[in-house]
């Protein structure tokens, strides 16, 4: 009769680590307030969404984003339950939105706007101000990688069809390697 394979402590810790980084990883990406998409292309009309979870244990009351100078902000979807303040420059440019309303803790909400890229190859951020009860505030506006990043989309050229897709290319290898890492990490020991 063969054996069946018995895990050991190291292959299930390599398991559970495994599991915890799926699971972890998009819960991270969460944690601030955010603009989707990420990247889009120079010149166009894009629908962007600012998502603003609330990571405290008293309701967001406020959420105010302000607009980079390149970026015109053309219009903004009604978002249920959240009074929406437009604020405009002399020259009656867009350049903040002010979001007023009640978000729960645990709860995320999402401000649909449309806005024109700009025509050149660049980075923008979106810095934003999320006002909780008590007038606390958290300022999302600093660099990439600090504890309150402002969210950043980057505005590049669509990338040619020339090379057969080669990000999909990296993400199947990356998949890949990463059965095969698990498969070395759960096998059985030889003596």
């Amino acid at each position: 009769m063969k054996q069946q394979p018995r895990f050991t402590t190291r292959s299930l810790a390599a398991i559970a680590a495994t599991i915890a980084l799926v699971l972890v990883v998009p819960a991270l990406a969460l944690a601030h307030a955010v603009v989707y998409p990420r990247a889009s292309t120079p010149g166009a009309y894009e629908r962007y969404v600012l998502r603003v979870p609330n990571e405290k244990n008293v309701a967001t009351t406020k959420v105010e984003l302000h607009f980079p100078t390149d970026v015109r902000v053309t219009g903004f979807e009604d978002v249920p339950g959240w009074n929406l303040e437009v604020v405009r420059d002399s020259a009656k440019a867009i350049v903040a939105a002010i979001w007023t309303g009640n978000l729960p803790p645990e709860r995320f909400v999402e401000f649909p706007f449309i806005a024109v890229n700009p025509k050149t190859n660049t980075k923008i951020q979106w810095p934003a101000y999320q006002t909780y009860e008590g007038n606390q505030v958290v300022e999302w506006t600093g660099a990439e990688g600090s504890k309150t990043p402002a969210s950043v989309t980057s505005i590049a050229a669509a990338p040619s069809s020339v090379g057969g897709g080669s990000t999909f290319y990296i993400a199947i290898s990356a998949l890949v390697l990463s059965i095969v890492s698990l498969g070395l990490a759960i096998r059985k020991p030889s003596h």
